[in-house]
């Protein structure tokens, strides 16, 4: 007889996907609450996009990882999540994005890449049903 080990738990994933993803980047929008987001008015110029779209910032690293957390519309928020890293990686990181992490190995930009693989997951799988959306 096989061991199969404790039964899967796919609720109890997403909620834990959905933390971790809401949590880490909640901490990256709050920092840029407390500083401003005039910085990434350049990277937008430089792409040839608007300064304005600077505020969109908000959404992507506020607005949504909160309603991630909450489990409040978790697909859509998944997807201004994921657009939101594609952003920054395009944006800020794109130069990194062959690069090895001189400081203990790894990808450049694995945290930026994390955190848009996590959130396209979401989006794919939902947020399962611990969380305050209606099924």
């Amino acid at each position: 007889m096989a061991f199969s080990g404790p039964a899967p738990r796919p609720d109890a994933g997403l909620l834990l996907l959905r933390l971790g993803v809401g949590a880490i980047l909640l901490f990256h929008g709050l920092y840029k609450v407390t500083h401003g987001v005039a910085w990434i008015a350049g990277p937008l110029g430089g792409a040839g996009l608007p300064a304005w779209l600077m505020y969109g910032v908000y959404v992507g690293e506020i607005l949504a990882p909160v309603l991630l957390i909450l489990g409040l519309w978790t697909r859509l928020a998944a997807l201004v999540i994921a657009f939101d890293m594609f952003m920054a990686i395009f944006l800020a990181r794109r130069g990194d994005i062959g690069k090895i992490n001189p400081m203990g190995g790894g990808w450049a930009i694995e945290l930026e890449a994390l955190l848009l693989i996590g959130a396209l997951a979401l989006a794919l799988a939902g947020g399962g049903r611990f969380g305050l959306s209606k099924r």
